[in-house]
């Protein structure tokens, strides 16, 4: 075998050492990669799965299900005789500092006037209902609320 022969063989052996090590650090940061996505970190799945978010239409349903404030939708769409309809509406969105749906019940007047009735907050995630009272000018629970004083 001519020595240039031999030469270009180690030269060949050393020009693909940087590449087999390239493929090496490949194929072991492709595995840890593949992993990371096939077994997500489980700090990532308590949270997600610990967090749930009351979203909007279930803050009004949770208000508009509260048999006190059918009944006065019914009284008052008794009484006008049709002509004033009763909703619900979100007046603010949940904070960081008031984790909360403020919720109002109110009239709609025919000539496009809204006139409010009852002030709720809703507690984002917990969907626990709380009342205005207007006279104390807090909230209160469910159970202590008496809008109508009957």
């Amino acid at each position: 075998m001519p020595r240039g022969n031999l030469s270009e063989k180690v030269n060949e052996k050393v020009n693909y050492q940087p590449l087999m090590a390239s493929f090496i650090v490949m194929l072991v940061g492709h595995s840890t990669i593949d992993q990371s996505f096939n077994n997500p970190p489980e700090q990532v799945l308590i949270v997600s799965n610990s967090t749930t978010i009351l979203d909007e239409k279930k803050a009004l349903d949770l208000v508009w299900s509260l048999p006190k404030v059918q009944r006065k939708a019914r009284e008052i769409q008794r009484l006008s005789r049709g002509s004033i309809r009763v909703s619900s509406r979100i007046d603010s969105y949940p904070t960081a500092d008031e984790p909360y749906y403020v919720v109002s019940v109110i009239e709609n007047h025919s000539d496009k006037t809204t006139s409010p009735i009852y002030w709720f907050r809703v507690s984002n995630p917990s969907g626990v209902v709380e009342a205005l009272d207007l006279v104390q000018n807090q909230y209160i629970s469910l159970d202590k609320w008496n809008p109508d004083g009957r």
